[in-house]
């Protein structure tokens, strides 16, 4: 894919105002002209890899803030915050926002504050108020993209090691645990563990796990023990950057975080990438390979955003058989989905469940023209029955048309051809030849005649 340009000037503009320079002044030092760097601040202009390298050697100034630190999490983010039925009348558009991002970072970033705060809007995003403990996580991972430098380095060079060790990467983990960490692995039955699926016990320096895990989940947990040694120091920096005041976020994001570990030790990046590559990303096939499920590699997928190698940009959703979505990554895609704060019947995600054996795609296209080919597929997760019940869950996979070309799931599909016309759910769709439609979108007046019905359940008014 072609590298996207690195536009980062309220980062450059907050490391100039906080060391009191003018335009002039800090492009002196940087070996710039000012109109150049006005640019840059402006956002008009990338910034390159040799002003990186400048700032970080006149300023102490971390790239790594780039990822990280853009207000509002970014244009994308913020478009989706102003797709709302309650900004339709303003007709913002792209353009308009990219300046006032450039000209006015901080009252974006404020106005992104509230809007969530408030729970304004329909979005995901926006009814994620600042006491979910939730929300507040997948925010701070939407802020890095999902994506984890440090990390993914650091499982690199481990799994790396671990090849040379053993050829079977269960077994390798196995023993770096009993080496390294006095800790051996035990699989129990399920009446030992009852109604645990795994326990680390220190007194009996055993990490003990459920004989109802399957290999996959039993690797993904040999690794996660393995990060939580020897990855502390990387996740317990990422923590406290996160700034958690709430307990419980801090604790659910070191979870996804030891996860995230545990996927890039399971799936190293380059590798995984080279495989993805040379497979069309055909998921199944991955799972096969790496020895991981498909959710896993659904997971992995949404984290392919390392600088100069990324991947496909995918967005990810896990939904149950009542549309509520349990998982949500949006990573680089831009989705609107990610944010939805319900989904469209009509997407076919949902026909997964009456499928189970077999992955259901469908090409849509939204109200705003944007285009995506989607992939879905039932998945269990380990624990059998509770209370009479085996859970189930549908994963999902979308990607813009534009990108699906690369994709083994759409080959055979036109991916410029039609496409199924859905909403992001029926409070904030305005389509108006729907016969699924179950409310009228917000916003619009619902209009009920004595004398006459339309074709579709709800009428409403004009825009």
């Amino acid at each position: 894919m072609a590298e996207r340009k690195l536009l980062a000037g309220h980062a450059v503009r907050r490391v100039r105002r906080q060391g009191g320079l003018t335009q002039a002044a800090m492009a002196e030092l940087l070996g710039i002209s000012p109109s150049y760097l006005n640019l840059v601040e402006r956002n008009q202009r990338p910034v390159s890899a040799a002003l990186l390298v400048r700032l970080a050697e006149r300023f102490d100034f971390d790239a790594r803030s780039l990822a990280s630190g853009e207000p509002a999490g970014g244009a994308d983010a913020l478009r989706r915050r102003l797709a709302d039925p309650m900004f339709a009348d303003l007709e913002i558009d792209r353009h308009e926002v990219a300046e006032w991002l450039a000209s006015a970072p901080g009252g974006a970033e404020a106005f992104a504050r509230v809007f969530d705060r408030l729970g304004g809007g329909t979005t995901a995003s926006a009814a994620s108020t600042a006491d979910d403990p939730q929300g507040l996580v997948r925010r701070e991972v939407e802020r890095w993209r999902n994506h984890f430098a440090d990390l993914d380095t650091l499982a690199e060079g481990i799994a790396d090691e671990l090849r040379l060790a053993a050829a079977d990467l269960g077994a390798a983990l196995a023993e770096r645990l009993r080496v390294r960490h006095q800790l051996s692995v035990r699989v129990l039955p399920v009446d030992v563990l009852p109604d645990r699926l795994h326990r680390l016990d220190l007194h009996a320096r055993q990490l003990q796990l459920s004989e109802l895990l399957s290999p996959a989940q039993r690797l993904h947990l040999l690794a996660r023990q393995i990060g939580q040694s020897e990855a502390r120091g990387s996740i317990d920096a990422l923590v406290r950057g996160a700034g958690f005041t709430d307990r419980t976020a801090e604790r659910l994001y070191r979870r996804h975080l030891l996860s995230y570990f545990a996927a890039a030790l399971t799936m190293p990046y380059a590798r995984f990438l080279r495989a993805c590559e040379a497979t069309g990303y055909d998921v199944p096939l991955l799972a096969r390979r790496f020895g991981t499920s498909l959710e896993q590699v659904a997971h992995r997928l949404t984290t392919l955003n390392r600088v100069g190698a990324r991947g496909l940009a995918f967005c990810l959703l896990r939904v149950d058989r009542a549309g509520q979505v349990s998982k949500r990554f949006a990573g680089l895609s831009g989705a609107p989905m990610a944010d939805a704060a319900s989904l469209c019947p009509l997407w076919s995600g949902f026909e997964a469940f009456a499928r189970p054996d077999a992955a259901v795609s469908q090409l849509v296209e939204l109200e705003d023209g944007s285009r995506w080919f989607s992939w879905a597929h039932v998945v269990h997760p380990a624990v059998g029955e509770v209370a009479g019940v085996r859970a189930r869950y549908a994963v999902a996979l979308l990607l813009s048309a534009d990108q699906a070309r690369g994709w083994a799931a759409a080959r055979g599909t036109e991916v410029a051809g039609e496409a199924v016309a859905i909403g992001l759910g029926c409070r904030a769709c305005a389509r108006r030849d729907c016969g699924q439609r179950s409310a009228p979108p917000r916003g619009h007046a619902l209009l009920v005649h004595e004398r006459e019905a339309g074709v579709t359940p709800f009428a409403f008014a004009g825009d």
